[in-house]
Protein backbone atom coordinates (compact mmCIF):
# COMPACT_ATOMS: atom_id res chain seq x y z
CA UNK A 1 0.00 0.00 0.00
CA UNK A 2 1.22 3.28 -1.03
CA UNK A 3 1.97 6.34 1.62
CA UNK A 4 -1.04 8.10 0.23
CA UNK A 5 -2.87 5.10 0.67
CA UNK A 6 -1.98 5.22 4.22
CA UNK A 7 -2.53 8.73 4.89
CA UNK A 8 -6.04 8.32 3.86
CA UNK A 9 -6.94 5.81 6.07
CA UNK A 10 -6.00 7.72 9.25
CA UNK A 11 -8.93 9.39 10.91
CA UNK A 12 -9.34 13.21 11.14
CA UNK A 13 -8.48 13.29 15.15
CA UNK A 14 -4.77 11.85 13.55
CA UNK A 15 -4.56 13.87 10.69
CA UNK A 16 -3.48 17.18 12.79
CA UNK A 17 -0.81 15.24 14.97
CA UNK A 18 0.88 14.03 11.81
CA UNK A 19 1.30 17.18 9.87
CA UNK A 20 2.97 18.37 13.51
CA UNK A 21 5.68 15.34 12.83
CA UNK A 22 6.24 16.71 9.35
CA UNK A 23 6.53 20.54 9.43
CA UNK A 24 7.08 23.05 6.50
CA UNK A 25 10.77 23.59 6.73
CA UNK A 26 11.79 27.26 7.61
CA UNK A 27 13.15 29.68 5.28
CA UNK A 28 17.27 30.21 5.33
CA UNK A 29 18.64 33.07 6.53
CA UNK A 30 19.93 35.42 3.56
CA UNK A 31 23.95 35.85 3.75
CA UNK A 32 25.01 38.76 3.94
CA UNK A 33 26.59 40.43 0.67
CA UNK A 34 29.27 42.31 2.31
CA UNK A 35 32.22 41.19 3.35
CA UNK A 36 35.76 42.90 4.77
CA UNK A 37 38.64 42.08 3.14
CA UNK A 38 42.57 43.53 3.69
CA UNK A 39 44.89 44.18 1.17
CA UNK A 40 48.18 44.59 2.51
CA UNK A 41 50.23 45.38 4.46
CA UNK A 42 52.33 42.99 3.12
CA UNK A 43 51.03 42.78 -0.82
CA UNK A 44 53.40 43.51 -3.65
CA UNK A 45 51.03 46.03 -5.30
CA UNK A 46 50.82 48.59 -2.52
CA UNK A 47 54.72 48.91 -2.86
CA UNK A 48 55.32 49.18 0.56
CA UNK A 49 53.49 48.14 4.30
CA UNK A 50 50.10 50.28 3.08
CA UNK A 51 47.24 48.09 4.64
CA UNK A 52 43.75 48.82 2.81
CA UNK A 53 40.59 48.00 4.62
CA UNK A 54 38.24 47.50 1.62
CA UNK A 55 34.23 46.44 2.49
CA UNK A 56 32.84 44.95 -0.26
CA UNK A 57 29.84 43.96 -1.83
CA UNK A 58 30.17 41.22 -4.37
CA UNK A 59 32.94 42.81 -6.49
CA UNK A 60 32.34 46.17 -5.58
CA UNK A 61 33.69 48.20 -3.21
CA UNK A 62 31.57 49.98 -1.03
CA UNK A 63 34.55 51.48 1.21
CA UNK A 64 38.58 51.41 1.01
CA UNK A 65 40.57 52.41 4.72
CA UNK A 66 43.89 53.04 4.15
CA UNK A 67 45.50 52.14 7.39
CA UNK A 68 49.28 53.49 7.75
CA UNK A 69 51.89 53.63 10.37
CA UNK A 70 54.14 50.27 10.01
CA UNK A 71 56.97 52.54 8.50
CA UNK A 72 56.93 55.23 11.04
CA UNK A 73 60.57 56.54 11.18
CA UNK A 74 59.66 59.54 13.24
CA UNK A 75 62.11 61.53 11.18
CA UNK A 76 60.60 65.04 11.78
CA UNK A 77 61.44 64.35 15.77
CA UNK A 78 64.90 63.16 14.81
CA UNK A 79 66.06 66.45 13.33
CA UNK A 80 65.40 68.37 16.31
CA UNK A 81 68.76 66.24 17.76
CA UNK A 82 70.69 66.29 14.39
CA UNK A 83 72.87 69.54 13.76
CA UNK A 84 72.04 71.85 10.40
CA UNK A 85 73.73 69.91 8.17
CA UNK A 86 73.02 66.59 9.76
CA UNK A 87 69.83 66.76 9.02
CA UNK A 88 70.27 66.51 5.01
CA UNK A 89 70.99 62.39 5.40
CA UNK A 90 67.37 62.21 6.81
CA UNK A 91 66.36 63.55 4.75
CA UNK A 92 67.29 61.39 1.59
CA UNK A 93 65.25 58.63 3.67
CA UNK A 94 61.90 60.30 3.04
CA UNK A 95 61.12 60.11 -0.28
CA UNK A 96 64.07 57.32 -1.35
CA UNK A 97 62.89 57.57 -5.00
CA UNK A 98 63.38 61.27 -5.09
CA UNK A 99 65.84 62.04 -1.94
CA UNK A 100 67.33 65.11 -4.39
CA UNK A 101 63.67 67.42 -4.14
CA UNK A 102 63.97 66.47 -0.43
CA UNK A 103 67.54 67.55 0.19
CA UNK A 104 66.59 70.75 -2.34
CA UNK A 105 63.76 71.90 0.27
CA UNK A 106 65.52 71.68 3.11
CA UNK A 107 68.81 73.41 1.88
CA UNK A 108 66.33 76.09 0.69
CA UNK A 109 64.30 76.72 3.92
CA UNK A 110 67.41 76.80 6.22
CA UNK A 111 69.04 79.48 3.47
CA UNK A 112 65.38 81.74 4.13
CA UNK A 113 66.62 81.30 7.73
CA UNK A 114 70.27 82.55 7.18
CA UNK A 115 69.43 85.28 4.83
CA UNK A 116 72.96 86.66 4.00
CA UNK A 117 73.79 83.73 1.94
CA UNK A 118 74.17 83.77 -1.85
CA UNK A 119 73.70 80.25 -3.72
CA UNK A 120 76.10 80.91 -7.25
CA UNK A 121 74.76 80.03 -10.10
CA UNK A 122 76.39 76.79 -10.49
CA UNK A 123 74.99 75.83 -7.81
CA UNK A 124 71.50 76.28 -8.96
CA UNK A 125 72.25 75.05 -12.35
CA UNK A 126 73.80 71.71 -10.23
CA UNK A 127 70.80 71.54 -8.09
CA UNK A 128 68.05 71.74 -10.99
CA UNK A 129 69.86 69.49 -13.71
CA UNK A 130 70.52 66.86 -10.45
CA UNK A 131 66.58 66.92 -9.15
CA UNK A 132 65.74 66.84 -12.81
CA UNK A 133 67.48 63.28 -13.16
CA UNK A 134 66.23 61.81 -9.86
CA UNK A 135 62.72 62.75 -11.11
CA UNK A 136 63.24 60.71 -14.23
CA UNK A 137 64.37 57.83 -11.89
CA UNK A 138 60.78 58.33 -9.75
CA UNK A 139 59.12 58.73 -12.99
CA UNK A 140 61.08 55.47 -14.26
CA UNK A 141 60.37 53.35 -11.15
CA UNK A 142 56.28 53.84 -11.22
CA UNK A 143 56.12 53.21 -14.73
CA UNK A 144 57.74 49.69 -14.61
CA UNK A 145 56.14 48.79 -10.92
CA UNK A 146 52.50 50.02 -12.44
CA UNK A 147 53.03 48.34 -15.66
CA UNK A 148 53.96 44.90 -14.26
CA UNK A 149 50.88 45.26 -11.75
CA UNK A 150 49.27 45.73 -14.56
CA UNK A 151 50.27 42.97 -16.63
CA UNK A 152 52.78 44.39 -19.05
CA UNK A 153 56.08 42.88 -17.98
CA UNK A 154 58.32 43.83 -20.57
CA UNK A 155 58.20 47.78 -19.59
CA UNK A 156 59.33 47.12 -16.29
CA UNK A 157 63.03 45.62 -17.55
CA UNK A 158 62.98 48.56 -20.56
CA UNK A 159 62.54 51.27 -17.61
CA UNK A 160 64.97 49.80 -15.12
CA UNK A 161 67.51 49.67 -17.91
CA UNK A 162 67.13 53.53 -18.08
CA UNK A 163 67.04 53.86 -14.94
CA UNK A 164 70.60 52.15 -14.42
CA UNK A 165 71.87 54.54 -16.40
CA UNK A 166 70.75 57.26 -14.04
CA UNK A 167 71.88 55.62 -10.80
CA UNK A 168 75.37 56.00 -12.43
CA UNK A 169 75.29 59.37 -12.77
CA UNK A 170 74.00 59.92 -9.39
CA UNK A 171 76.92 57.44 -8.22
CA UNK A 172 79.57 59.68 -10.56
CA UNK A 173 78.53 63.20 -8.92
CA UNK A 174 77.83 62.20 -5.12
CA UNK A 175 79.46 58.50 -4.80
CA UNK A 176 75.74 56.71 -3.89
CA UNK A 177 73.22 55.67 -5.65
CA UNK A 178 70.46 56.52 -3.74
CA UNK A 179 70.80 58.07 -0.66
CA UNK A 180 73.19 60.85 -2.46
CA UNK A 181 72.84 63.88 0.42
CA UNK A 182 74.48 65.97 -2.85
CA UNK A 183 72.39 69.26 -2.35
CA UNK A 184 73.92 70.47 0.98
CA UNK A 185 72.88 74.02 2.69
CA UNK A 186 75.00 76.99 0.83
CA UNK A 187 75.37 75.13 -2.74
CA UNK A 188 76.60 70.76 -3.39
CA UNK A 189 78.45 68.24 -1.79
CA UNK A 190 81.21 68.31 -4.46
CA UNK A 191 82.44 69.79 -7.41
CA UNK A 192 81.43 68.20 -10.56
CA UNK A 193 83.37 64.79 -11.51
CA UNK A 194 85.48 64.50 -14.71
CA UNK A 195 83.94 63.35 -17.67
CA UNK A 196 79.73 64.47 -16.26
CA UNK A 197 79.78 66.37 -19.60
CA UNK A 198 79.94 63.30 -21.69
CA UNK A 199 78.26 61.01 -19.31
CA UNK A 200 74.91 63.43 -19.15
CA UNK A 201 75.23 64.25 -22.79
CA UNK A 202 75.18 60.43 -23.52
CA UNK A 203 72.21 59.73 -21.31
CA UNK A 204 70.60 62.73 -23.11
CA UNK A 205 71.11 61.74 -26.47
CA UNK A 206 69.50 58.07 -26.07
CA UNK A 207 66.65 58.43 -23.56
CA UNK A 208 64.51 60.56 -26.09
CA UNK A 209 64.19 57.34 -28.22
CA UNK A 210 63.78 55.05 -24.86
CA UNK A 211 60.16 57.26 -23.79
CA UNK A 212 59.45 57.07 -27.42
CA UNK A 213 59.46 52.61 -27.15
CA UNK A 214 57.79 52.97 -23.74
CA UNK A 215 55.09 54.84 -25.39
CA UNK A 216 54.56 52.82 -28.23
CA UNK A 217 54.17 49.61 -26.32
CA UNK A 218 51.92 50.64 -24.20
CA UNK A 219 49.31 52.42 -26.73
CA UNK A 220 49.72 49.70 -29.09
CA UNK A 221 48.72 47.42 -25.92
CA UNK A 222 44.86 46.72 -25.78
CA UNK A 223 45.15 44.86 -22.52
CA UNK A 224 46.76 48.35 -21.04
CA UNK A 225 44.50 50.78 -22.61
CA UNK A 226 41.37 48.55 -21.39
CA UNK A 227 42.77 48.54 -18.02
CA UNK A 228 43.40 52.43 -17.49
CA UNK A 229 40.98 54.31 -19.60
CA UNK A 230 38.18 55.50 -17.60
CA UNK A 231 39.31 53.77 -14.51
CA UNK A 232 40.17 55.63 -11.00
CA UNK A 233 38.13 58.90 -11.28
CA UNK A 234 37.81 61.45 -8.98
CA UNK A 235 36.72 64.98 -9.38
CA UNK A 236 38.72 67.96 -9.59
CA UNK A 237 36.82 69.27 -6.53
CA UNK A 238 37.49 66.78 -4.43
CA UNK A 239 41.31 66.42 -4.86
CA UNK A 240 41.29 70.11 -3.81
CA UNK A 241 39.67 69.37 -0.57
CA UNK A 242 41.83 66.34 0.23
CA UNK A 243 45.25 68.10 -0.74
CA UNK A 244 45.87 66.15 -3.37
CA UNK A 245 49.02 67.71 -5.64
CA UNK A 246 50.71 66.76 -8.36
CA UNK A 247 50.35 64.69 -11.58
CA UNK A 248 46.68 63.80 -10.43
CA UNK A 249 46.17 67.44 -10.50
CA UNK A 250 47.48 67.69 -13.87
CA UNK A 251 45.88 64.65 -15.14
CA UNK A 252 42.52 66.59 -13.88
CA UNK A 253 43.26 69.72 -15.96
CA UNK A 254 44.62 71.65 -13.60
CA UNK A 255 47.98 73.42 -15.00
CA UNK A 256 49.44 73.60 -11.16
CA UNK A 257 53.62 73.05 -10.71
CA UNK A 258 55.63 74.68 -8.56
CA UNK A 259 58.33 75.23 -10.86
CA UNK A 260 56.28 77.75 -12.82
CA UNK A 261 53.97 79.50 -10.17
CA UNK A 262 56.53 80.03 -7.53
CA UNK A 263 60.13 79.38 -9.14
CA UNK A 264 62.86 78.51 -7.29
CA UNK A 265 66.64 77.75 -7.83
CA UNK A 266 66.58 79.54 -11.31
CA UNK A 267 63.63 77.65 -12.68
CA UNK A 268 62.83 80.08 -14.02
CA UNK A 269 65.31 80.75 -16.65
CA UNK A 270 64.57 77.45 -18.08
CA UNK A 271 62.54 76.42 -20.66
CA UNK A 272 59.98 73.84 -20.30
CA UNK A 273 56.27 72.82 -20.50
CA UNK A 274 53.80 71.37 -17.79
CA UNK A 275 51.73 68.83 -19.69
CA UNK A 276 48.13 68.51 -18.97
CA UNK A 277 45.45 66.20 -19.35
CA UNK A 278 41.75 66.31 -18.94
CA UNK A 279 40.04 62.79 -18.73
CA UNK A 280 40.85 62.38 -14.92
CA UNK A 281 41.72 58.54 -14.81
CA UNK A 282 44.17 56.22 -14.44
CA UNK A 283 45.48 56.93 -18.54
CA UNK A 284 45.60 60.54 -17.94
CA UNK A 285 47.88 60.26 -14.85
CA UNK A 286 50.38 57.66 -17.20
CA UNK A 287 50.25 60.33 -19.97
CA UNK A 288 51.27 63.26 -17.64
CA UNK A 289 54.35 61.40 -16.03
CA UNK A 290 55.18 60.21 -19.70
CA UNK A 291 55.13 63.63 -21.05
CA UNK A 292 57.10 64.99 -17.83
CA UNK A 293 60.46 62.51 -18.20
CA UNK A 294 60.20 64.65 -21.80
CA UNK A 295 60.22 67.34 -20.09
CA UNK A 296 62.67 66.72 -17.28
CA UNK A 297 64.81 65.69 -20.79
CA UNK A 298 64.59 68.91 -21.91
CA UNK A 299 65.56 70.79 -18.67
CA UNK A 300 68.53 68.83 -18.09
CA UNK A 301 70.00 69.13 -21.83
CA UNK A 302 69.37 73.49 -20.89
CA UNK A 303 71.36 73.00 -17.84
CA UNK A 304 74.05 70.57 -19.64
CA UNK A 305 74.44 73.37 -22.54
CA UNK A 306 74.67 76.55 -20.35
CA UNK A 307 76.18 75.67 -17.34
CA UNK A 308 77.20 78.42 -15.75
CA UNK A 309 81.22 78.58 -14.63
CA UNK A 310 82.58 79.93 -11.19
CA UNK A 311 81.95 78.10 -7.83
CA UNK A 312 79.10 75.10 -6.37
CA UNK A 313 79.41 76.51 -3.19
CA UNK A 314 78.60 79.76 -1.31
CA UNK A 315 81.50 81.67 0.16
CA UNK A 316 80.21 81.28 3.51
CA UNK A 317 83.29 79.77 5.80
CA UNK A 318 81.52 79.87 8.70
CA UNK A 319 78.70 77.42 6.99
CA UNK A 320 80.18 75.36 4.31
CA UNK A 321 82.82 73.25 5.04
CA UNK A 322 86.06 74.07 3.40
CA UNK A 323 87.82 72.35 0.29
CA UNK A 324 90.09 69.57 1.65
CA UNK A 325 92.89 71.08 -0.02
CA UNK A 326 92.66 74.20 2.13
CA UNK A 327 91.57 72.14 5.38
CA UNK A 328 94.96 70.42 4.91
CA UNK A 329 97.04 73.93 4.74
CA UNK A 330 95.17 76.62 5.61
CA UNK A 331 95.14 76.93 9.51
CA UNK A 332 91.45 79.28 9.26
CA UNK A 333 90.25 76.59 7.29
CA UNK A 334 91.33 73.61 9.96
CA UNK A 335 89.75 75.64 12.60
CA UNK A 336 86.00 76.43 10.27
CA UNK A 337 86.43 72.74 9.43
CA UNK A 338 86.78 71.43 13.02
CA UNK A 339 83.75 73.58 14.59
CA UNK A 340 81.44 72.95 11.42
CA UNK A 341 81.99 69.58 12.29
CA UNK A 342 81.96 68.83 16.03
CA UNK A 343 79.41 71.41 17.21
CA UNK A 344 77.69 72.70 13.67
CA UNK A 345 76.45 76.08 12.68
CA UNK A 346 74.17 78.97 14.33
CA UNK A 347 70.92 79.50 12.30
CA UNK A 348 69.49 83.23 13.40
CA UNK A 349 66.23 82.36 15.25
CA UNK A 350 63.32 82.89 13.33
CA UNK A 351 60.52 80.12 10.88
CA UNK A 352 60.75 79.75 7.27
CA UNK A 353 58.28 78.29 4.59
CA UNK A 354 59.45 76.44 1.16
CA UNK A 355 57.95 74.38 -1.60
CA UNK A 356 59.26 72.49 -4.61
CA UNK A 357 57.96 70.19 -7.05
CA UNK A 358 58.48 66.64 -6.23
CA UNK A 359 57.72 63.56 -8.95
CA UNK A 360 54.68 63.09 -6.70
CA UNK A 361 53.72 66.94 -5.82
CA UNK A 362 53.91 69.48 -3.72
CA UNK A 363 56.48 68.97 -1.40
CA UNK A 364 57.39 71.91 1.47
CA UNK A 365 59.09 72.48 4.84
CA UNK A 366 58.65 74.59 7.65
CA UNK A 367 61.05 74.80 9.71
CA UNK A 368 61.29 76.77 13.17
CA UNK A 369 65.15 78.05 14.73
CA UNK A 370 65.76 79.02 18.11
CA UNK A 371 69.01 80.43 17.35
CA UNK A 372 71.06 77.05 17.82
CA UNK A 373 73.07 74.69 16.23
CA UNK A 374 69.60 72.49 15.99
CA UNK A 375 66.51 72.86 14.54
CA UNK A 376 63.57 73.80 16.91
CA UNK A 377 60.89 72.18 14.80
CA UNK A 378 61.11 70.58 11.49
CA UNK A 379 57.40 69.76 9.67
CA UNK A 380 57.76 67.95 6.36
CA UNK A 381 54.72 68.30 4.28
CA UNK A 382 55.24 65.35 1.90
CA UNK A 383 53.23 64.84 -1.37
CA UNK A 384 52.18 61.19 -0.82
CA UNK A 385 50.41 61.77 2.86
CA UNK A 386 47.87 64.24 0.99
CA UNK A 387 47.29 61.94 -1.86
CA UNK A 388 46.74 58.97 -0.04
CA UNK A 389 44.27 60.84 1.73
CA UNK A 390 42.27 59.97 -1.93
CA UNK A 391 41.63 56.66 -2.01
CA UNK A 392 38.76 56.21 -0.44
CA UNK A 393 36.84 58.30 -2.35
CA UNK A 394 38.92 57.22 -5.28
CA UNK A 395 38.23 53.31 -4.60
CA UNK A 396 34.55 53.76 -3.86
CA UNK A 397 32.02 52.22 -5.97
CA UNK A 398 34.92 50.81 -8.07
CA UNK A 399 35.56 47.34 -8.75
CA UNK A 400 37.69 45.56 -7.04
CA UNK A 401 39.73 44.29 -10.28
CA UNK A 402 40.16 48.01 -10.67
CA UNK A 403 41.62 48.91 -7.17
CA UNK A 404 45.66 48.08 -7.73
CA UNK A 405 45.24 50.07 -11.34
CA UNK A 406 44.00 53.16 -9.32
CA UNK A 407 45.70 52.65 -5.96
CA UNK A 408 48.83 52.40 -8.52
CA UNK A 409 48.09 55.66 -10.23
CA UNK A 410 48.82 57.71 -7.13
CA UNK A 411 52.59 56.58 -7.35
CA UNK A 412 52.63 57.08 -3.60
CA UNK A 413 55.76 56.38 -1.50
CA UNK A 414 55.53 55.17 1.91
CA UNK A 415 58.16 56.52 3.50
CA UNK A 416 57.28 59.91 2.24
CA UNK A 417 53.83 59.20 4.47
CA UNK A 418 54.80 57.78 7.39
CA UNK A 419 57.95 59.79 7.99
Amino acid sequence: MSDRDTTSLLTPELEPQMDSLNPEPAPRPSRPRQMTLNMGPQHPSTHGVLRVVLELDGENIVSARPDIGYLHTGIEKECEVKTWQQVVTLTDRVDYLSNLANNLVYALTVEKLIGDIEIPSKAQWLRVMMCELSRLNSHLVWLGTHAIDIGAMSVFFYCFREREDILRILEMFSGQRMMTSYIRIGGVALEPPRGWREAVGKFLKQFPSKVDEYDELLENNPIWLNRTKGVGFISLEDMLDLGVTGPMLRGAGLKLDVRKTEPYSSYEKFDFDVPVYTDNDVYSRYRVRLDEMRQSTRIIKQALEGMPEGPWQADAPKIVLPEREKMKTQMEALIYHFKIVTEGFRVPAGEAFQAVESPRGEIAYYIVSNGTTRPYRVFMRTPSFGNLQSLGTLLEGRLLADSIAALGSMDFVLGDVDR
